[in-house]
């Protein structure tokens, strides 16, 4: 895991001191690659490479970057890992003309071999890992930009000041001399919908993120024409078609299939020259992560958790029952309230834009607690996805068997008619309910699920508009943004394959794990986890996105990945050849912290601060009116506007970092 970065200069800029760009550029990304640094210039061109390092396989020298082919053609900065790469190396050695003379042991070294020996398309359909690189061709004068197909790593390029730019990271883009790209506010209407900002688009003007599973093609000749060329080498949608004709409908060969390929892929990504160990969360998809470690390891596996001073959120007990269980060498970080709110100032730096998922404080912290003892974690991220782990996967189809038949004219007669009470009037109704029924505290903010659930029936007309509002915060952040030119219709949602009324899926909850997987899992999960685990140097590997797995999942029947109320069945039945199930069965929940009440106690006068309506004015984002009301509901405690509110704040706090 590394960082890299990049330029050409428009028009050659010969006042500009190339290397101390690129080395002000590269060292914006230290905490991605604390291990080393490079350069690479060609003055004569105005062309600039620079890496950050993280070393991880062939530590030594050998594995510096950018890398130069043995042939001198190529010049290569490479982020990730190819977790295949031992066995393109067989094949290279293999053929009969291949003549590199390898100096290390590196996966980049590899690479670069294959590239020059088989070429850059080839090349990157054989690649197996997580990945973004850029390579300069000095025969050609074509620069490349490609990223894996999952999006695991993240790669933004663009335009500043009419040279051309890329990195890992916004903050070296920013870096480039005179950068004064303003901020995208269809990009922030979008980041509020979903609160992270999906691909392509970035905050920025001119800025934009290179989608999974593509690589971009740029001629130095072309610079002035702006001409860019991306083409996408793999695509979710054609791999769910194509796995129509080869569908596994037997139970067992599809459970022996997905135990193989999932052994398979963590036997590779085990793959270091550094101490390697896992997240362990007590769940079902980083149990079997460590669980199928631990059969491969001859030692003990470090694993790793946090736990909390909260006990509603606090889950180390059961990651260390598994870890007792599986017998592995676990490591648990104790964190406070206060931990966390002294790392929400810190956030807008780490995320580089506005990033509004709670979920990345907890993230921060285990990954703090891995890089104590290790470089390299393996996480269990994408299990849901693939395998079907949401509860929206069930309740969404079972809500739209429910109201599909009433002509939308009807469903918004009935939305209206849930909201005829007041939220403190069904609350004490679910309150009431519960007592009677399970003797319980009542249904939890009963009166906020209602007047939710009541704003789909009013806006839904078919279950595509119904899976977009499980995943919306603001409904029209075209009301809240101030100056956006575009239509509340415009949304980003999967732009980059087709679409998912034109695929004939076998079911609704397919449907959900397909648009998830294209859109919420790169551009909000993988980039929490990447950017939480870059902060502390960490490198983290994920099976689950192996894509020959991904493959394999999507011939499984959906009925063999869920049913009723259970998802993830081939997962479940796997690790109960490991792990008890009483360890293992409760309901799911996510990786939470109390951030609605620490807006009403602890950070209220932080909140406060980056809401106040004057300064929303005077900066010319954000109608304040809105927002001041919801803060209003939320410190009454009438209503729980947390991730909304959440959105605006790490925002405001982004914007005050700029």
């Amino acid at each position: 895991m590394c960082g890299f970065t990049g330029f050409i200069s428009a028009n050659n800029n010969q006042h500009l001191e190339y290397a101390d760009v690129i080395t002000s550029m590269s060292n914006s990304l230290e905490h991605r690659g604390p291990d080393g640094s490079g350069v690479w210039v060609d003055a004569s061109l105005g062309i600039c490479l620079g890496h950050r390092r993280l070393a991880v396989l062939d530590i030594s020298d050998a594995g510096k970057q950018p890398m130069i082919s043995s042939d001198g053609r190529y010049i290569l900065a490479f982020n990730g890992e190819i977790y295949n790469h031992l066995t393109i190396r067989k094949l290279l050695e293999a053929e009969n003309n291949f003549n590199v003379c390898w100096k290390g042991s590196s996966d980049t070294e590899t690479l670069l071999g294959a590239i020059t020996h088989w070429g850059f398309a080839k090349t990157l359909e054989m690649l197996v890992g997580m990945f973004a690189f850029s390579l300069w061709d000095q025969q050609t004068k074509i620069m490349f930009l490609a990223r894996d197909r999952l999006g695991e790593k993240p790669l933004y390029w663009g335009w500043v000041n009419n040279s051309f730019v890329f990195a890992s990271e916004l903050k070296a883009i920013k870096a480039y001399p005179s950068f004064n790209n303003s901020i995208d506010r269809n990009a922030l209407k979008q980041y509020l919908r979903f609160n992270y900002v999906p691909s392509p688009l970035s905050i920025y003007h001119d800025i934009s993120k290179l989608e999974a599973g593509h690589y971009l093609q740029f001629d130095y000749n072309d610079l002035d024409e702006r001409k860019i060329r991306i083409v996408p080498y793999w695509s979710l949608s054609q791999t769910i078609l194509q796995s129509k004709d080869n569908k596994i409908h037997d139970h067992k060969e599809g459970l022996i299939a997905v135990k193989d390929q999932l052994q398979q892929s963590i036997g590779q990504q085990m793959l270091s020259d550094v101490p390697l160990g896992a997240f362990l969360s007590g769940g079902i998809d980083s149990s079997l992560i460590v669980a199928l470690m631990q059969e491969q390891s001859s030692s003990q596996i470090k694993t790793f958790t946090i736990g909390f001073d909260d006990t509603h959120f606090d889950e180390s007990p059961h990651a260390r029952a598994v870890a007792q269980h599986l017998n592995t060498d676990h490591t648990e970080l104790l964190v406070t309230s206060r931990d966390a709110l002294d790392l929400i100032p810190q956030l807008p730096t780490i995320y580089d834009e506005p990033f509004a998922d709670s979920s990345q404080i907890p993230t921060y912290f285990v990954c703090k607690a891995a890089k104590s003892s290790v470089t390299v974690a393996l996480s269990g991220d994408a299990g849901d996805e693939i395998f079907g782990g949401y509860n929206r996967y069930f309740w969404g189809p079972r809500i739209w068997s429910k109201i599909s038949w009433l002509p939308y004219k009807g469903r918004q007669i009935l939305g209206n008619s849930l909201k005829t009470l007041s939220v403190d009037q069904w609350n004490k109704i679910g309150f009431v309910m519960n007592k009677l029924i399970a003797g319980s505290g009542g249904i939890a903010s009963l009166g906020d699920k209602i007047h939710k659930l009541s704003a789909r029936l009013e806006s839904v007309n078919t279950f595509d508009e119904l899976y977009l509002s499980l995943v919306t915060e603001w409904k029209d952040p075209s009301s809240l943004v101030k100056e956006t030119i575009y239509s509340p219709d415009d949304i980003i949602l999967s732009i980059h394959d087709m679409p998912a009324s034109e695929i004939d899926f076998e079911g609704q909850a397919s449907a959900m794990m397909y648009l998830d997987t294209l859109s919420y899992l790169p551009d909000d999960i993988l980039c929490k986890v990447d950017r939480a685990a870059m902060a502390n140097s960490l490198e983290t590997r994920s099976p689950f996105l192996d894509h020959r797995l991904i493959e394999l999942a999507w011939r499984l029947p959906e009925s063999m990945k869920l049913n009723n109320k259970i998802g993830k069945l081939p997962l479940r039945k796997i690790l109960d050849e490991y792990v008890p199930s009483k360890l293992i069965d409760r309901p799911k929940a996510g990786f939470g912290i109390p951030v609605g009440d620490w807006l009403r106690g602890p950070l209220k006068s932080w909140a406060e601060e980056l809401l106040d309506p004057s300064r929303l004015d005077a900066e010319g984002y954000f109608q304040s009116q809105p927002i001041t009301e919801i803060w209003q509901q939320h410190l009454s405690g009438r209503h729980d506007w947390t991730p909304k509110l959440w959105s605006i704040l790490m925002f405001q706090a982004w914007l005050e970092n700029q």
